[in-house]
């Protein structure tokens, strides 16, 4: 029998990386936050609904991208390397397919604005912020498949060093574009000085990705590049889109279910709106800590299911799920209790910040729920089962999350309490969303390991 502490062993050397790395990718939109906030209270609220808008857009793209995990993952415990190899190709058709579609919504981004109601001044700042991100999507979706293709194969370390390469060039580009540089003739751009930066950050980082696939000869075993870039396998595509699909859906869904938050708190104000961004910036920094434990989880799963040790693979999903609730719990508790000091990191301002912090009164209960459900439906992808838990997500985080928000937010005081009116509505909904939605997937994932026996999904 494996012990928990054998389990975490193999875990953490995975997990740290993937940790690191995802801290550099987030800081990306925390470093925005911290100078648009300075910036103006304007150019903040047209973050929070640009940042929305295309958080929307990429993260339900690149969910669809991320099925290269799992299936590189069970190929490489098999294996089978060269054929691994190939669903890297087959992940890059399908990145740039998708970036077309992606980028089409970015470019006319007018059911954004129409749901958060925004003024024609802020809809001026929102379409030039995505204006520049819709250059940097395709970028973004291709470097997933090198991260998805890096995770797979227990090298999560080479995707590290290139998220913190990018945010070294991030923070000098955004602090010069968003602020202007008066002695070299840089105007002052605001938030769309923040997406310039972002772009030309994450488009550096990709070509340096590429040179690595190139001439790192760790690669040479997956036989990349002997041919060029393969042709498209319109069998292996349909496989990425079969898994690919439900877990973008899923993904986008988690991500809308919070994203459109910002949309409909957009129309309560300018204050109501900023508060929420930060408050949201930071639940989305702690989500890190569970997120990168389920990308180690999922990886060794995915593993140990390709190579037929299906006991290990199942004792490894719950030691990793014990794992991600133990050490949630503890950072949700410090951050808990030096909450006031955090949001005065981000904001000066006492209004924005009172509304932060009455949003963060759920914060405890919303992370480790969040830790949770998130761990469970990474394993679950390993198997690859992934359309429960997209209607899981759905009927929970849009059904509850979004619906019984905005009936408290909304309310005109005749059946909600002042304290759950407004943001702090939405926020208390979304709680109990994830409450739900954790215990739904956990229970989901125990059903599955027993019915499914030896057989994986």
């Amino acid at each position: 029998m494996i012990r928990f502490s054998d389990s975490v062993r193999r875990l953490v050397p995975l997990a740290w990386p993937v940790l690191v790395g995802q801290l550099a990718v987030l800081a990306f939109g925390t470093i925005d936050t911290l100078l648009v906030a300075r910036h103006s209270p304007a150019d903040l609220g047209a973050f929070a609904v640009g940042a929305a808008a295309y958080i929307t857009v990429f993260v339900g793209l690149m969910g669809a991208v991320l099925a290269v995990s799992p299936v590189v993952g069970q190929l490489f415990g098999a294996g089978r390397l060269e054929a691994a190899g190939d669903e890297l190709h087959q992940g890059i058709w399908l990145a740039l397919g998708l970036s077309l579609l992606g980028c089409t919504l970015l470019l006319f981004p007018q059911p954004f604005l129409a749901l958060s109601r925004a003024t024609p001044e802020m809809e001026a700042k929102v379409r030039g912020y995505l204006l520049a991100l819709a250059v940097a999507l395709p970028a973004s979706l291709l470097f997933t498949v090198y991260r998805a293709f890096n995770t797979a194969v227990s090298r999560p370390k080479a995707v590290m060093v290139l998220q913190l390469a990018g945010l070294g060039l991030k923070l000098p580009l955004s602090t010069v574009l968003v602020f202007g540089w008066p002695a070299v003739g840089v105007p002052a751009l605001g938030v769309t000085g923040a997406g310039l930066a972002t772009a030309a950050a994450l488009w550096l980082q990709l070509l340096v990705a590429a040179w690595v696939l190139h001439h790192d000869r760790f690669y040479d075993r997956f036989a990349l590049w002997g041919r060029g870039l393969h042709p498209p396998n319109r069998a292996a595509i349909l496989g990425l889109l079969r898994l690919g699909v439900p877990m973008g859906m899923a993904v986008l869904v988690e991500v809308s279910a919070f994203s459109f938050m910002a949309f409909f708190i957009a129309r309560l104000g300018t204050v109501p709106v900023a508060g929420h961004q930060i408050a949201m910036n930071l639940v989305s920094l702690m989500f890190m800590l569970p997120l990168s434990l389920a990308n180690a989880g999922s990886t060794l799963v995915a593993q140990r299911v390709g190579a037929g040790d299906l006991a290990d693979a199942r004792r490894l999903g719950w030691h990793a799920m014990a794992l991600a609730l133990i050490s949630s719990g503890v950072l949700a508790g410090a951050i808990y209790l030096g909450r006031v000091q955090v949001v005065g990191l981000y904001t000066g301002d006492a209004a924005v910040a009172a509304v932060a912090l009455s949003l963060l009164s759920w914060l405890v209960v919303f992370h480790v729920c969040d830790a949770a459900q998130t761990m469970a439906a990474f394993v679950l992808r390993a198997w690859r089962v992934a359309t429960v838990p997209m209607v899981i997500y759905a009927g929970t985080l849009w059904g509850i999350g979004l619906g019984l928000g905005a009936q408290l937010a909304f309310d005109d005081g005749s059946r909600v309490p002042d304290a759950l009116r407004g943001a702090p509505g939405f926020w208390a909904a979304a709680t109990l969303a994830l409450v739900l939605c954790s215990v739904f997937l956990v229970g989901f994932k125990a059903w599955v390991l027993r019915q499914r026996g030896s057989q994986p999904a």
